[in-house]
């Protein structure tokens, strides 16, 4: 193995040279710097002709190109969209001729290959069998950022149908992608199944992603890419035209560089809709601008619970980066309530793992079953019966155990599912709840999740422990801020409130960052350092 000096060597040359092809030729495009650049920066250099859309998205273009396909070959695109540049040079006429839809005009964004969008890209959820299979309509989340002026920039990988497909899967594999890496360290997973919006947004291949979550696939991918990223509740963000995994926990959400450009993002995304049944709970809680919560000093007499018993101790380097995050919490003025018990904590697992199997069959069977007749499969048994006959493509590395599992079962009028359901969403909200009130809290707080493990296509994912379940299965919201690093990877820390508290919890989250600002860009090194920096 090469020492750490070499490796750090390598990854600033690589660094460079991803540095230098994300530069275009002209004057213009050469004052377009993308890399780590904020939202508002780029609207800047757009408002004062520094910039053009068209120029940004050329910029990350290259810097796809020279990364994600070729170079340190990230795999965190799936897609790119052939029709970018045109729509960038449309929303640079808008520009021109004084009309600006809002901060989100003319910003390249990038989404989860999950997400429907009716153009020239594929909606697979990763999977071979849905390959070239065009979404009749476009996805809310899409029409909405559509609308607010972004560019949908293309299409990321993900853990093939979300991470539900087998009991020893690699997080960030499909097969219409194949293996997306953490651009920290090459060899280290990019955790999921939000992986390649993950990777991406860190590597500024996009100004910002959109990711879905139904346990830990916004957070945990954001925490190992040392990103800002926030699981709404649920109801909060429309989930119509996205493949789903569970109706019951299923939401998308933002995954940005700062808590300022998740912001901004949230923003557009949220509001009820009439084809999603959940969003008619959010109603007079979703905002049009989450950026009036940024306060630098959002801390100062806080009250934070630090949920140690459960989710401290399964990984001794995310216990030493989340003790530190303790003391700036308290520096910053909080006053941290230590060493709390969740209650019910572990007591829903079987109960969750129950509602996705029933929630996945039956989801997933109404939303292929609407796909036209292009589409090769519209059933979980047509998934089920394709991946056997295309096995050699489409299960090289592991099978389809969970898919097997889910057909397995029945309607959702089933006795065990109604049980299941009500239990775990009753113990998960009753102990969330709780908590706060018995405490008198704003939030929870706990490490997001452990750092990356080795990506293993063999045996699959040495996967530690989380925080994310408590939140997913109440449907509550969770920010995972970066926290620090451990061995060269990053860790988060998660911010958990009650339901609707997105606004509050990134009044926490952005107070957090801007005093410690523990992001920094990676380097794309091949492996770990054998040192601890």
């Amino acid at each position: 193995m090469p020492s750490p000096p070499a490796l750090r060597f390598f990854g600033l040359v690589v660094l460079l040279a991803a540095t230098l092809g994300g530069r275009s030729g002209t004057a213009q495009e050469a004052a377009c710097d993308v890399i780590e650049t904020p939202i508002a920066a780029l609207q800047e250099a757009m408002e004062e002709g520094r910039c053009t859309s068209r120029a940004i998205v050329e910029a990350y273009l290259a810097r796809i190109e020279s990364i994600d396909r070729s170079g340190p070959t990230l795999r965190s695109m799936i897609e790119v969209n052939p029709d970018a540049l045109a729509l960038a040079d449309e929303l640079d006429r808008e520009r021109a001729a004084g009309r600006v839809r809002g901060p989100l005009h003319g910003i390249p964004v990038v989404v989860k290959d999950n997400v429907g969008t009716a153009d020239r890209m594929s909606t697979t959820a990763g999977a071979l069998a849905l390959d070239g299979v065009i979404a009749a309509r476009d996805a809310t989340v899409i029409a909405r950022l559509r609308e607010a002026g972004a560019v949908i920039l293309g299409k990321t990988n993900l853990s093939e149908w979300a991470n539900f497909r087998s009991t020893r899967s690699s997080s960030g594999w499909s097969a219409r992608g194949g293996q997306t890496r953490n651009p920290y360290a090459l060899d280290r997973s990019p955790c999921g199944s939000s992986s390649g919006t993950g990777s991406a947004v860190a590597a500024s291949l996009a100004a910002v992603g959109v990711g879905t979550e139904t346990d830990g696939s916004i957070v945990c991918p954001s925490a190992v890419a040392a990103l800002v990223g926030l699981k709404p509740t649920v109801g909060l963000v429309s989930r119509s035209g996205i493949i789903p995994l569970s109706h019951s926990q299923d939401t998308a959400g933002p995954m940005a560089r700062t808590v300022a450009d998740a912001a901004v993002l949230l923003g557009a995304l949220v509001g009820p809709d009439p084809a999603d049944e959940a969003t008619a709970a959010s109603a007079g809680h979703g905002e049009a601008d989450y950026t009036r919560f940024l306060d630098p000093d959002g801390l100062r007499g806080a009250r934070i619970g630090v949920l140690r018993e459960a989710f401290f101790g399964y990984s001794p380097a995310a216990d030493r980066v989340a003790d530190a995050a303790l003391a700036d919490l308290r520096a910053a003025g909080a006053v941290v309530v230590d060493s709390l018990a969740l209650p019910f904590a572990g007591r829903y697992d079987g109960d969750e793992f129950t509602v996705l199997l029933y929630d996945f069959r039956n989801d997933l069977d109404a939303y292929l079953g609407a796909l036209g007749p292009e589409s090769p499969v519209h059933s979980l048994a047509d998934v089920i019966a394709w991946n056997e006959a295309h096995a050699d493509a489409s299960m090289p590395y592991f099978g389809q155990e969970l898919l097997l599992m889910a057909q397995a079962k029945g309607p959702l009028s089933d006795t065990a599912y109604v049980g299941a359901l009500t239990r775990s969403r009753t113990l998960a909200r009753r102990g969330i709840d709780s908590l706060l009130a018995l405490h008198d809290l704003d939030a929870l707080v706990a490490p997001t999740n452990g750092p990356a493990w080795p990506i293993d296509l063999v045996s699959g994912d040495h996967y530690l422990g989380a925080s994310s379940t408590p939140a997913a299965v109440a449907g509550y919201p969770n920010v995972t801020v970066p926290a620090g690093f451990a061995f060269g990877l990053p860790v988060g820390l998660s911010f958990i409130g009650p339901a609707w508290s997105e606004g509050p919890l990134l009044r926490l989250a952005y107070a957090y960052e801007q005093a410690t600002r523990h992001r920094r860009p990676p380097l794309y090194l091949p492996t770990l350092p054998l040192t601890n920096e």
